[in-house]
């Protein structure tokens, strides 16, 4: 049986991967797993909004953060070890769990920030995926 981790991260935040990504690399290493690294553009929330921007805006979005992610990888994730990129579009704790369960991972590893007082009114995605995903979670702080 084959094992996937699933890393999910954004280029742009070193907090997302500094420390889960290796993390989520020895993880995989040790189950001789594949390393599933994603990241999620987020929608607008409304159409209200998307009509503020260009036609063209989320499909450059979705295309520039492949080109993050790609680079990222290819400096950070070992070159020996089976990983995939994925880039998914939409509500970033929904899309993680729907990518978990599309590769079939074993293990979900993510960052997350010290907790404060804000995160009673608004859920960081790491606790919803954590709620919302029968897969086990590794958190990293």
């Amino acid at each position: 049986m084959s094992q996937h981790v699933l890393l999910p991260l954004d280029p742009d935040e070193p907090s997302t991967w500094k420390k889960a990504l290796p993390e989520a690399v020895s993880q995989a290493r040790q189950r001789g797993a594949t390393l599933h690294v994603m990241t999620v553009v987020p929608r607008f929330g409304s159409s209200i909004v998307a009509n503020y921007f260009p036609k063209d805006f989320e499909q450059k979005a979705l295309a520039e953060a492949e080109q993050q992610l790609r680079a990222l990888v290819s400096k950070e994730v070992p070159s020996d070890l089976p990983h995939q990129l994925i880039v998914a579009h939409g509500r970033i704790h929904q899309e993680i769990v729907t990518a978990a369960k599309t590769v079939n991972a074993d293990l979900i590893v993510m960052a997350s920030h010290k907790p404060d007082w804000s995160d009673h009114f608004l859920a960081p995605n790491a606790a919803q995926v954590l709620h919302h995903t029968p897969i086990s979670v590794l958190i990293v702080r």
